[in-house]
């Protein structure tokens, strides 16, 4: 129960560090390995400067001929996705609709063969093809 308590004290200690530093107000990234063009690139802005992008860039605002195109073309590749997807499935259905019907008629062909040569009693010719027209 004790290092339970230790891990929580200690993560709040932690919390509390990080809630009151000043660095943690805006954060930017930089690579050590290269170096940068221009100015650091910023991940976290501020909320001011973020409430302004979203305002500036609502739903309704304007799209460029750019955006528009190329959500156009997305919603093209998808349709014909789509399309391409529901003709192979309808062409499977189509061609294993044509096996079931066959396998019904080989059926039903085979058991009235067998009902012919079980009731076939010598008599008359087996099949009513084969009977001479009068």
């Amino acid at each position: 129960m004790s290092w339970t308590f230790a891990a929580l004290l200690a993560l709040l200690t932690v919390l509390l560090a990080l809630n009151l530093s000043p660095e943690a107000e805006s954060a930017a990234v930089h690579s050590s390995n290269r170096r940068p063009r221009g100015p650091p690139r910023r991940i976290f802005m501020k909320e001011a400067e973020a409430s302004d992008f979203f305002r500036r860039r609502s739903k309704r605002a304007t799209k460029s001929p750019d955006e528009i195109s190329a959500e156009q073309r997305a919603v093209l590749a998808a349709d014909e996705r789509r399309r391409e997807f529901h003709e192979e499935k309808r062409n499977e259905f189509e061609s294993h609709s044509e096996e079931d019907q066959d396998e019904q008629d080989e059926r039903s062909r085979a058991s009235s063969e067998q009902w012919r040569e079980f009731h076939y009693d010598g008599m008359d010719p087996p099949h009513e093809d084969n009977r001479p027209s009068v």
